[in-house]
């Protein structure tokens, strides 16, 4: 597979990129984007070529679930199974931005993508690309960071493209990104948790659930 890498403005995509990359995503393809912090790989929860692809190109262990980008709360309910009120709290506060959600998966989804867990991480991204994407499409997309697993992340697309070329098919290359990743927090016990530290502190989760 040859991959391509073109320059795109993150703050005004160009419409034809996005139109490239969302045709590619149909097909079952793999595509590289800018997005908050860091460059993460997207593609179509719903089509196992592509779910396979992405744990092909990240080199990913298969019992390990693929976060999704959603458009909104809405969305996000709507691929997701019962929820407690600490999502409509979580997402209220800090949606969009830079906090991952893992809640129970729907049958919506391919038990693939919950790496057979029935579990579902979820976030709102401010990212442009990936929101415009997102409403392209009309449904989540994958979106897990875009380096080879056990690798440091890529926070420019020439770093993604140097690290991937070959595994993806197009690097959307917004330049560099910079910041602490996004932070995952589990609410699917009765105690939540945080499981990856990132730019919300804990101790923000804990004010706002009180």
């Amino acid at each position: 597979m040859a991959t391509d890498l073109v320059e795109i403005n993150p703050e005004a995509p160009q419409q034809d990129l996005l139109e490239r990359a969302a045709a590619l995503i149909r097909r079952g393809r793999v595509v590289a984007i800018p997005s908050d912090a860091l460059y993460t790989l997207v593609a179509d929860p719903f089509s196992l070529r592509a779910v396979s692809q992405v744990f092909k190109a990240k080199g990913r262990e298969p019992h390990r679930s693929l976060p999704l980008l959603v458009r909104d709360a809405l969305m996000a309910e709507e691929y997701a199974g019962e929820l407690n009120n600490r999502f409509a709290i979580l997402t209220r506060r800090f949606w969009p931005g830079p906090l991952t959600i893992i809640v129970p998966a729907s049958a919506k989804l391919p038990l693939k993508v919950t790496g057979n867990t029935g579990r579902l991480a979820m976030r709102q991204s401010r990212s442009i690309v990936a929101n415009q994407l997102i409403a392209m499409l009309n449904h989540p997309l994958i979106s897990t960071s875009a380096n080879i697993s056990g690798s440091p992340t890529c926070r420019s697309g020439i770093e993604v493209f140097g690290m991937m070329d070959g595994r993806v098919e197009l690097v959307l290359d917004g330049g560099a990104c910079a910041g602490p990743g996004a932070t995952t927090v589990d609410i699917t016990d009765p105690i939540w948790k945080v499981i990856r530290a990132g730019a919300i502190e804990e101790k923000e989760i804990a004010e706002c659930l009180g």
